[in-house]
């Protein structure tokens, strides 16, 4: 092949294909140890909307459904909203997983677990995501959402004693 074919036709075509390929999801975990009892944990963050009453970036939660579904609409303290919708619950095991319906972050394809589990005499909560980049490079969404579980997991920790 001839340098000319491959700077005219070959390289524009990689980086078209590079440009419109979908990105990888990015998979996201944070954890805290509380010195409470699992049963009292779960109960501070167990209520899908009782996120509205811990987390610090959220001024209020309006809960609602859809198709059976359970929804909640997040209002956030510096403007804006996320619609999240529960996709799973086990009061039991103490879980609920939900997803993104529409948000202003710069993510897409999320879905989230919380998650108590007990640690010897106390707790660790495990806050779980998978999601992909919307606009933004993967480490600028990575960011956002550590972010937000960092604070919400150093507030379920004040919340929950």
């Amino acid at each position: 092949m001839s340098r000319t074919f491959l700077r005219r036709i070959v390289l524009p075509g990689l980086v078209l294909v590079a440009g419109t390929a979908p990105g990888f999801a990015i998979d996201l975990t944070k954890t805290i140890d509380i010195a409470a009892p699992p049963a009292k944990v779960w109960a501070t963050i167990g209520d899908f909307c009782g996120i509205g009453n811990w987390h610090p970036a959220i001024a209020k939660c309006e809960p609602s459904t859809k198709g059976g579904t359970m929804l909640r609409t997040l209002s956030l303290k510096g403007g804006g909203a996320i619609v999240e919708s529960q996709t799973a619950r086990d009061d039991k095991a103490m879980s609920y997983t939900y997803a993104i319906v529409e948000s202003p972050l710069p993510v897409s394809d999320y879905s989230s677990t919380l998650a108590v589990s007990p640690k010897g005499s106390g707790s660790t909560v495990t806050w779980t995501g998978t999601f992909k980049a919307k606009g933004v490079p993967d480490t600028v969404a990575t960011d956002a959402i550590t972010g937000i579980y960092e604070s919400g997991l150093a507030a379920i920790a004040e919340k929950a004693k």
